[in-house]
């Protein structure tokens, strides 16, 4: 007697075809939702920067006013700081090492030197530290971050428009008559202003990632400042010396220079149109277009990284 086994068939489950699953990006393209601190594009982000154009010139506005109010003169700090720093490069410069021979009108040469050159000096080295020196904000809010940068060099403008105050009376002082190249100072100061915040955002995104470049850049800035004619004429300077004609170049087209030189030219009858060469304006020009757009550009292509890591 055999006995036969038999497999029960297979049996077969009838039903709704199963779908692959969806790809997380393909289920938040479903959904509206976006990375987290993405960055926008760049016509987004100059929108969304325009947007807080307000919040650019209060915080401005408060750091500026905050910055004397421990002492005891309060804001007059704002006029006898940059003006003690004339003195001092009065005494050493023009006095004792006699820069000031063949210059008329020294002092508000200097003066004017000085402080045109603090505003591009401090709004570098604030911009430097505008991303390291406020992760506590950058990381509780959402903003633009180049907000931030903007928002120092405007202080160093505003800083700037105090200074001017005190200029105008040194002027007036040394008998330099009120002229109608003052109105000047306008176009030069927003070339400068342009010129400025861009090499600030440059600043701000490479301090962000090495905050000890902070250290390094007062020694730059020195170096830069003494190649910038801020305390003797570069003309009288350089006609004692046989130099490479690319030296020549570099100190002409230095943007320093160029900036100092309209600053002067608008504001000291004896600084004639003869002292200022035939490029300035269109190379003052070029450099704030190439460092305004450019280090915009370049603050905004790494948006999404500053205070991280």
């Amino acid at each position: 007697m055999s006995q036969v086994l038999h497999t029960p068939p297979p049996t077969t489950k009838t039903g709704p075809a199963t779908t692959p699953a969806e790809s997380p990006a393909q289920l938040a393209a479903r959904y509206g939702l976006s990375v987290s601190g993405a960055r926008p594009t760049l016509r987004e982000y100059v929108r969304r920067l325009w947007a807080r154009r307000h919040f650019i010139t209060a915080f401005a506005t408060a750091k500026l006013t905050a910055q004397y109010s421990q002492a005891k003169l309060g804001q007059v700090w704002q006029i006898v700081n940059p003006l003690l720093n004339a003195a001092v490069y009065y005494l050493i410069f023009g006095v004792l090492m006699g820069t000031k021979h063949g210059v008329p009108d020294y002092v508000p040469f200097l003066v004017t030197g000085v402080f045109v050159w603090t505003f591009t000096q401090s709004s570098i080295m604030a911009g430097t530290r505008a991303i390291s020196g406020s992760l506590g904000l950058v990381r509780a809010l959402h903003f633009p971050r180049a907000s931030l940068p903007l928002s120092y060099c405007l202080q160093q403008l505003q800083q700037l428009l105090f200074s001017m105050a005190a200029l105008v009376v040194i002027l007036l002082a040394f008998g330099v008559p009120v002229a109608a190249s003052w109105l000047l100072i306008v176009p030069a100061l927003t070339l400068q202003f342009m010129f400025n915040a861009g090499v600030a955002m440059v600043m701000a995104r490479v301090g962000a990632k090495t905050p000890d470049i902070a250290q390094l850049m007062p020694f730059v800035l020195r170096t830069w400042m003494y190649a910038s004619g801020v305390m003797f004429s570069l003309d009288k300077i350089l006609a004692d010396r046989d130099l490479p004609r690319f030296v020549h170049v570099l100190l002409e087209y230095n943007p320093a220079v160029l900036y100092i030189d309209l600053m002067r030219f608008a504001l000291i009858d004896s600084f004639e149109a003869h002292q200022l060469p035939p490029h300035v304006w269109a190379a003052a020009l070029g450099w704030a277009l190439l460092a305004g757009i450019g280090g915009f550009i370049y603050f905004w292509k790494a948006e999404e990284t500053y205070g991280r890591g």
